[in-house]
């Protein structure tokens, strides 16, 4: 995946980096990040990658009908993670079909991977929670990014 070298911004035509910190709050007692922790750092680095596309939130909502909501997570543990620790959250599109999305995403600590996941998106009307298609003006800056076939 593309690193940032811009605090966030990459070259999202194969891959986006951003960046965040281990803070107390992310850990457990121990000050290792509680494993929940990291599903926040994953989702906090794809809405950064839709709003560095020009699909922020509450944009996509007012102007598409449009919200994500997570269908299916897979994730691995590789390292743990603690306090202090610098870390870089990828996201990279590996499949946009008709109403999801699916992301391989990895958090690293330098050039170490920490842990690595895939992540199902599935499109909802923003007025009913309803499933519904991608829009069109949405699906076509979103496809020519994706990584994979879909």
């Amino acid at each position: 995946m593309a690193e940032s070298g811009s605090g966030g911004t990459a070259n999202v035509a194969r891959g986006f980096s951003w960046p965040t910190r281990v803070y107390w709050e992310d850990t457990d007692a121990g000050g290792v990040v509680f494993h929940g922790q990291y599903v926040s750092f994953l989702e906090r680095a794809r809405t950064e990658w839709m709003r560095s596309l020009g699909f922020g939130q509450a944009a996509m909502r007012e102007s598409h009908d449009l919200v994500f909501a997570i269908r299916d997570m897979q994730v691995e543990f590789l390292r743990p993670a603690r306090l202090d620790d610098a870390l870089q959250v990828d996201v990279e599109l590996r499949a946009c079909r008709g109403a999801s999305l699916v992301f391989a995403q990895a958090v690293r600590r330098g050039e170490e991977r920490i842990l690595v996941a895939q992540v199902r998106a599935a499109a909802l009307s923003a007025a009913s929670f309803r499933p519904r298609p991608i829009p069109r003006a949405v699906l076509d800056v979103l496809a020519p990014l994706q990584t994979a076939s879909p």
